[in-house]
């Protein structure tokens, strides 16, 4: 997003992930059928008395109460409906709301390991449990936190390097294709790294460039399908998006930005209804307070961003376009995911904020944040709060089904389990803590 500038398709390496996740889900079932007093396993922690919105666009669970086991969850629902062990910690959360943590489907994150490690940080302190960083990684620092936990930090994946025409000025981090040899040699390349997504641009740069032909894109589609990966496109024109859906694309990143939608594309993605949108908003074009942002950005840049901001038409009209569009596909039918672009820690509650003023609902916009986006990153062990994920959930001080931006209003984040210290990260970051 502009704000911030920037079915087995699993590799060896997530079928291992995959495979651990199961053997943990295992072991916690295993443990529950020894009872609450079977003894052995860790100690339960009871969180009682929230609201709990489940992240599969459900209506909330009122007085909920779910117990967290070895980093998971091993009973959710109404107070009824569940056995609390004896001498299990309780934390009382009454008059809070529950969600699942974020999961942000489009990002960039630095190549360097501490930098991408600090980023990874400041956005769990916002309330993300996972992104995907999309075609401008390099090295092997991406492809090694990926596989890694980082502490107090969110989940990561990798694009590697995205496929592109060639733009001289622009960053030479993609490759650049002239031949449909060289889109697949640029696929198989990605294939040799388990990449969880390709990434490609088609796009002209408002003229700047000759966008990706279909030829050229239609190659890498076919080869990354050949080798079991999924293809995601940045996009700009309703032209090309009617071509990528014909050559089989799996979702976009990007929503159309140069028209309002026509009944033929819409034909073409129902014929297609696995294809994900990321629709990645830009900014709204009016002036915002950004007074909830004090705490990790230092005073010095929050007050120059929040000098900069005022109402501009042009955007406004930018934002009208994509809002039309987001808000016509979502009635219809087609899958919404979520993701914001750039790496900007805090653009996901913008995004949450603008996909409500497009025209979707809070739930619906907290169920394409949270369970739609773990299933197109097809991180299965989170997104929803259910019996048997991991423990990644958010407490809020208030609704967000009553106001998107109650997003904002976070008591605490947990991490497999634990609270991440929210203290000490805004400290580090801002300067102060919230």
């Amino acid at each position: 997003m502009s704000r911030g500038k920037s079915d087995s398709r699993h590799s060896d390496s997530r079928i291992v992930v995959a495979f651990s996740s199961m053997l943990s889900l295992a072991l916690v079932l295993l443990a529950a059928c020894g009872g609450p007093d079977a003894g052995g396993g860790a100690e339960a922690t009871v969180f009682e008395g929230a609201r709990l919105i489940v992240g599969d666009g459900s209506a909330p669970i009122e007085d909920a109460v779910f117990i967290v086991e070895n980093a998971r969850f091993t009973q959710v629902g109404s107070r009824a409906d569940v056995q609390i062990p004896d001498g299990a910690t309780r934390v009382d959360l009454g008059g809070k709301t529950v969600m699942p943590t974020l999961v942000n489907a489009h990002v960039h994150l630095a190549s360097e390991r501490e930098a991408r490690i600090d980023q990874l940080q400041h956005m769990a302190y916002y309330g993300a449990g996972a992104v995907l960083s999309l075609g401008l990684d390099t090295g092997d620092v991406p492809f090694e936190i990926r596989n890694e936990m980082v502490p107090e930090g969110a989940r990561s994946q990798s694009a590697g390097r995205g496929i592109t025409s060639p733009e001289q000025g622009r960053s030479e981090v993609p490759h650049w294709v002239t031949s449909e040899e060289e889109a697949r040699a640029a696929v198989r390349e990605l294939a040799s790294l388990q990449v969880d997504f390709v990434k490609i641009w088609v796009d002209d740069r408002g003229g700047q460039f000759e966008r990706l032909s279909p030829t050229f894109y239609g190659a890498v589609i076919d080869e990354a399908h050949a080798n079991g990966l999924r293809v995601t496109a940045h996009v700009f024109r309703l032209e090309d998006a009617k071509g990528l859906l014909r050559a089989g694309i799996d979702a976009f990143a990007h929503g159309i930005r140069d028209m309002d939608i026509d009944d033929e594309v819409l034909a073409l993605w129902k014929e297609r209804p696995n294809v994900v949108l990321v629709p990645n908003l830009p900014g709204p074009g009016v002036a915002l307070d950004l007074g909830w942002l004090s705490g990790t950005v230092p005073a010095g840049q929050l007050a120059e961003m929040q000098a900069a901001q005022r109402d501009r038409p042009a955007a406004q009209e930018s934002f009208g376009i994509q809002a039309r569009n987001l808000n016509r596909l979502n009635r219809e039918g087609i899958t919404i995911s979520f993701g914001t672009d750039g790496s900007s820690p805090w653009a996901v509650h913008q995004e949450m904020e603008d996909m409500v003023r497009a025209g979707m609902s809070p739930a619906e916009v907290i169920a394409a944040a949270t369970g739609t986006s773990a299933d197109l990153l097809e991180i299965s062990d989170i997104g929803t709060i259910v019996t048997g994920k991991s423990a990644d959930f958010i407490v809020l001080d208030a609704n967000p089904l009553d106001d998107i931006t109650n997003t904002r209003q976070i008591d605490a984040v947990y991490l497999r389990g634990s609270a991440i210290d929210r203290e000490g990260l805004g400290a580090r970051f801002g300067g102060a803590s919230q």
